[in-house]
């Protein structure tokens, strides 16, 4: 089992598959490499593609500091590319993996070629926060009413009542508690509003239409916000496009990640 160690001592799980230029897909908030196994293979025909358990997460180290943050996140993804001698790589990040890889893009651009950022956020204050009734629905006490207003904001009724699971993008339940709650400070407290413009990678923000959990509408913000950004809303999709949405989104990314005109509007 491979890892990579970060400058404050941290061990950090990583996978690797598949064959050709280097894809590391960043995964959301409180899950680990796991998130990505529904559509991994997608990827992996093309791509030597690079998965890694956050810390605090699967097989990572879970310290009870106050070292997480989406550019704590970010750092720990260049480490993983440290370890496997990747200068460069594609980065597809979703959600929570989608703020940190706009660190990535941010702090390190001489390591990052091609940037996906999927149903993410700028965050901040010019960040669209979800409703408060999406917050009330995910914070009641009973555990099985909440796991499944949870599956109810990542996937639509029509795909639930098909794919009665298992599912891998609902959380990782082997955190202990302090990871979990530093992680969901990280995600919040994430702001990258004003260093956005410095991006220089060819960027796709993909979003689903319909998502509620982070609301579709922080889309056209991020996309307006790094330039020449392209912009692709799946229609009736919610949080985990990716797997519910997969016959579209998996082919709309590779698209982008192998195309060498990929700067300018897409459209919806």
């Amino acid at each position: 089992m491979p890892f990579a160690t970060t400058p404050d001592g941290v061990s950090l799980h990583y996978e690797t598959g598949g064959r050709g230029a280097p894809l590391l897909l960043l995964a959301g908030q409180a899950n680990n490499h796991h998130w990505w196994d529904p559509v991994r293979a997608d990827f992996e025909d093309a791509f030597t593609v690079v998965v890694l358990d956050w810390r605090g997460t699967g097989a990572s180290d879970r310290p009870d500091t106050d070292t997480y943050s989406t550019r704590g996140f970010a750092a720990d993804a260049r480490c993983v590319l440290d370890a496997l001698g990747v200068d460069r790589a594609h980065v597809y990040g979703t959600s929570m993996g989608g703020r940190a890889a706009q660190w990535l893009a941010i702090d390190h651009p001489d390591r990052v070629d091609r940037l996906v950022l999927g149903c993410t956020t700028p965050g901040g204050r010019h960040g669209v926060e979800r409703g408060p009734e999406v917050r009330r629905s995910l914070a009641r006490r009973d555990p099985e009413a909440a796991r499944r207003a949870l599956l109810e904001l990542m996937y639509t009724p029509e795909w639930l009542r098909g794919n009665p699971g298992p599912f891998t993008t609902l959380g990782d339940d082997t955190m202990p508690p302090h990871a979990r709650r530093r992680h969901l400070i990280a995600s919040g407290e994430h702001d990258a509003w004003d260093a956005l413009p410095s991006i220089t990678a060819p960027t796709l923000v993909v979003h689903g239409a319909d998502d509620l959990f982070n609301p579709a509408a922080n889309a056209p913000l991020l996309a307006g916000r790094i330039p020449g950004a392209r912009l692709h809303l799946l229609p009736g999709a919610r949080h985990a496009y990716f797997d519910e949405f997969r016959a579209t989104a998996s082919p709309l990314v590779l698209d982008f990640l192998s195309d060498s005109t990929s700067r300018g509007p897409v459209g919806t």
